[in-house]
């Protein structure tokens, strides 16, 4: 894939933007930080250069000036709200984020528990925290919240919530995912700070959609792709527009909440300091784009990737056909197709030729490896090892597994662990190739070609099992997969 980001060029940007933004206020500003700080992928993949981790880099440049608030709802608590990429609980993301962040040498200040209704779950939640020596502040729901703003900027609004210690100039608001009140937050820290005659800061850091792109650029489209579960729809700002008859994107939670949002700014401090919904954002990312069209490609890809999560996930049950109706219009509106991508056309040949399933690799350097069904392997196994094969010039006729290796751990899933399905899953041919690389050359060179795989492009002709997706996504691979159950 074709470099068409500067990620250097975007840490330095972006933090001096930032320390530009404190110094507007009384040296304290609350930073709502959206999407993910780091493993963001979504950003990864449609520009291609970025690094997963750069926001959080662009933080540790800041680390001095910078501490971090937690925001978890109590009723996703309550509920045990799962986040969907990891498969663990909001309140235990919570803790897993508090220690990636302590890793890097960040300094967690404290978690918020907002929506706070008397919730049992968020109580015990807080105990634990207080246990491990984690600050806990507890915000309340507030009646009529967005939009009452008379009783939410008053004592019994903002007033009522716990007030959160902070230290540092730099305030950054985060959470384990949307709809955590990470905005109510900083907005409620605004009124405490500003009745102790600080005049505190705002600012909102999201990464897409991006501002100074074009409205239906892809990059931005991918954006509404990635969103279709939210019904989140790109437009361009109006109130930007009006203040200084320049178009800029935004979308819409944000250009609905900005009325009510102003409000509350003139209700704190009798005047707005923004203008638009595009003047609280402190996004540089539009202005590190290196190859446009590099990333022009990379987003449509994604918007195809995008619609096959949507129709597999109607397929099992855990998406709306709604959602992939929205991609669909995406696509036709930038003339793709499925088949665009790369490896659904070797996959789906393969499968119709052999009657059974298949799968198919696109390699770094834009060959496409397949692999069938067979009586020792799955598909995906199969592939996994051709793959290996290809990279580390080994000969497709030599076995770096013989089949006496293999039958010992069919007899194990088969006759001991009640499988009906003899075949190896690719986890089970990893596993196997690292049993006989201490005898083999070969085994050994194919398991050295393991992190070339990171960035390949898959596609499936049927669903996998669970064990072989997140197998590929522990690899860095991108898969897809054609919306049949095998």
């Amino acid at each position: 894939m074709k470099i068409g980001f500067d990620n250097e060029k975007y840490l330095k940007m972006q933090s001096e933007h930032i320390r530009d933004r404190i110094n507007q206020f009384d040296n304290k500003l609350y930073l709502e930080f959206g999407g993910k700080l780091f493993d963001d992928f979504h950003a990864s993949r449609v520009l291609p250069g970025f690094a997963p981790d750069a926001k959080l880099r662009m933080l540790m440049q800041l680390s001095d000036q910078a501490e971090i608030v937690m925001a978890i709802s109590a009723a996703d608590i309550e509920k045990n709200k799962i986040r969907g990429d990891l498969g663990i609980t909001y309140d235990s993301d919570v803790l897993r984020l508090i220690d990636e962040f302590r890793g890097r040498g960040l300094y967690v200040g404290s978690v918020v528990i907002t929506q706070y209704s008397g919730q049992h779950s968020a109580d015990a939640f807080k105990k634990r925290l207080q246990k491990l020596g984690i600050p806990v502040y507890i915000h309340y729901t507030i009646p009529g919240y967005p939009h009452n703003v008379p009783l939410i900027v008053s004592d019994e609004g903002y007033g009522k919530n716990e007030y959160i210690e902070t230290t540092r100039p730099l305030v950054v608001v985060t959470a384990p995912g949307p709809g955590s009140g990470k905005m109510a937050t900083c907005l409620s820290q605004l009124y405490h700070e500003h009745k102790r005659g600080v005049n505190a800061g705002y600012a909102k850091y999201e990464t897409f959609p991006i501002w100074n792109l074009p409205l239906k650029h892809p990059v931005n489209l991918a954006y509404e792709a990635a969103t279709a579960d939210l019904n989140d729809v790109n437009m361009i700002d109006p109130f930007h527009l009006e203040a200084y008859g320049v178009t800029t994107v935004n979308y819409n939670r944000d250009v609905e909440i900005f009325p009510v949002l102003r409000a509350i700014f003139q209700q704190i401090f009798g005047e707005s300091p923004y203008k638009s919904p595009t003047d609280m954002g402190v996004n540089m990312a539009g202005n590190c784009i290196i190859d446009d069209e590099a990333c022009r490609e990379a987003s449509r890809q994604e918007i195809i990737r995008r619609y096959y999560t949507a129709v597999d996930g109607i397929a099992d049950g855990s998406r709306s056909e709604t959602e992939a109706y929205k991609i669909e219009l995406l696509m036709k509106q930038e003339n793709i197709v499925a088949a665009d991508r790369t490896t659904v056309s070797p996959a789906l040949v393969r499968a119709e030729a052999t009657g059974a399933p298949a799968a198919a690799m696109e390699l770094p350097d834009g060959r496409v490896i397949t692999g069938k069904t067979g009586d020792l392997l799955g598909s995906s196994a199969a592939l996994l090892l051709n793959a290996l094969k290809e990279l580390s010039g080994i000969d497709h006729d030599v076995h770096v597994l013989s089949p006496e290796s293999i039958a010992p751990i069919q007899t194990l899933k088969t006759k001991y662990l009640g499988s009906k399905n003899p075949r190896l899953h690719t986890d089970e041919v990893l596993i196997a190739l690292s049993a006989t690389a201490a005898q083999s050359e070969d085994a050994q060179k194919a398991l050295s070609c393991l992190p070339q795989l990171k960035g390949c492009q898959v596609h499936s002709s049927v669903m996998l099992s669970d064990v072989d997706r997140k197998m590929f996504q522990r690899l860095g691979c991108d898969l897809t997969c054609e919306p049949k159950f095998q």
